[in-house]
């Protein structure tokens, strides 16, 4: 599975491709030039139950990691997956 980055000044998204066909897409908004918030996770509802939605929240918790920057987890379900896995709150704002 491949996780793309699509990015700009305002808002943005990681999307999952399987063989070519979207998987899944986390979609984000920047609060200032240091945080970004978290609003949409969707998953294909054939790819239900294969991890895509976590797999987006980590690359997500990479992205953040690597360019210093914080997440703000409104998406319920970005939320559930930073309740449970302790090791990514170090991104949190």
């Amino acid at each position: 599975m491949e996780i793309q980055q699509i990015n700009d000044t305002k808002k943005g998204y990681f999307e999952a491709l399987e063989d070519g066909k979207q998987a899944g897409q986390m979609t984000y908004t920047w609060a200032g030039n240091d945080k970004f918030i978290i609003d949409h996770t969707e998953v294909s509802p054939e790819f239900n139950g294969k991890g895509v939605g976590k797999k987006l929240v980590m690359a997500a918790v990479d992205y953040a990691r690597a360019n210093n920057v914080k997440i703000i987890p409104l998406c319920p379900f970005a939320k559930s997956v930073f309740d449970k896995v302790e090791e990514i709150r170090d991104v949190l704002s």
